[in-house]
């Protein structure tokens, strides 16, 4: 291979560590958007208050469209990288990890509320 030397890789590497660092401190920071918000949402919802219902309904809600712009963004660059309007292919193919580890956050969360209210269903009254 032309211009594969381990200089390269090396730069490679270190450029790719620094995307991972800067993605872990945004989404730690990230507040409403992204795949955190399940999380925090439903830990935030726990008790017996009255607003509950209410909180965790919004909460869903805003983690289920911080998936889809994880998923529209991955798109997007995708289609940009196949174009040729982008050459970086880190980027790429980290939005496209982060849409598919937000999307099997989802699908798992769906899951256990789905168990959840088939256990409350069967529960005898």
């Amino acid at each position: 291979m032309v211009g594969l030397s381990v200089d390269n890789v090396m730069a490679l590497r270190q450029s790719i560590l620094q995307r991972n660092s800067a993605l872990k401190d945004a989404t730690s920071g990230a507040g409403t958007n992204g795949v955190g918000t399940v999380g925090g949402g439903i830990a935030d919802t726990g008790g017996a208050q009255g607003t509950g219902g209410a909180d965790f309904a919004s909460a869903l809600k805003n983690a289920i469209q911080g998936v889809s712009g994880l998923q529209e963004n991955a798109g997007a660059q995708a289609s940009a990288f196949e174009k040729g309007e982008t050459t970086d292919i880190a980027a790429v193919m980290l939005a496209k990890q982060q849409a598919s580890v937000g999307f099997e956050t989802t699908l798992q969360v769906r899951n256990k509320l789905l168990s959840a209210y088939k256990d409350i269903m069967s529960m005898p009254v």
